[in-house]
């Protein structure tokens, strides 16, 4: 059986796709003082300035129509992910458990140290390659987001339009517990990743 091979790229697109993720990962670094790696795709470090709660983006939104205030919020086909404060990956675990969550098997991940996420493109941007990651809920800009991220500080008990890691924990939970059940009750896929295999960390285990 002959096997099909794909033409070869582009020069020119390969050239374009570096020229415009040059200019994302400048943007990143300049604007929002973000570590980056690479630029065909540009990839956001975490563990340093955030970290970053996977899961599928149906779960996700639904989690989204739950809590309202909530950090940067990113999009990558069917994987959403949701910019917290860094350490907040090492910390979910314990979280989890305190919810009574723990033990649930549950389509969520924590990227911290060492992890690394397809940088969505810049807020404002002109749509790139179709699939392209996306802002969702876009950072803020000059350095002010990282006060904005979700964090356990208060366990819940802060005031005001501060985010909740403690909500916002509990309605991902929640959401990927309720997509799970209904995958097994009618099959229907729920789950999705990113295409940036990137070290994730489970947060919950059957």
């Amino acid at each position: 059986m002959a096997l099909t091979v794909p033409p070869p790229r582009s020069p020119l697109v390969d050239d374009e796709r570096v020229s415009r993720g040059d200019r994302a990962r400048r943007w990143y670094e300049h604007e929002l003082g973000w570590a980056t790696e690479g630029t065909a795709p540009v990839r956001l470090l975490t563990g340093l300035r955030f970290d970053v709660l996977e899961l599928p983006a149906a779960a996700g939104h639904a989690a989204l129509r739950r809590v309202g205030c909530t950090g940067p919020v990113a999009l990558a086909g069917r994987t959403m992910g949701l910019l917290v404060a860094p350490g907040s990956a090492d910390e979910l675990p314990g979280l989890l458990d305190w919810l009574e969550w723990g033990g649930v098997a549950l389509t969520l991940t924590a990227l911290g140290t060492g992890g690394r996420i397809v940088a969505p493109e810049p807020p404002g941007w002109a749509s790139g390659l179709p699939g392209a990651a996306v802002w969702l809920r876009p950072p803020e800009m000059c350095h002010e987001g990282e006060s904005r991220l979700p964090a356990l500080a208060g366990l819940g008990s802060r005031g005001g339009d501060t985010p909740d890691l403690v909500r916002l924990v509990d309605a991902v939970a929640t959401e990927c517990h309720r997509a799970r059940l209904m995958h097994a009750t009618t099959g229907r896929p729920t789950t999705g990743y990113s295409a940036d295999q990137s070290p994730a960390q489970p947060l919950a285990f059957s």
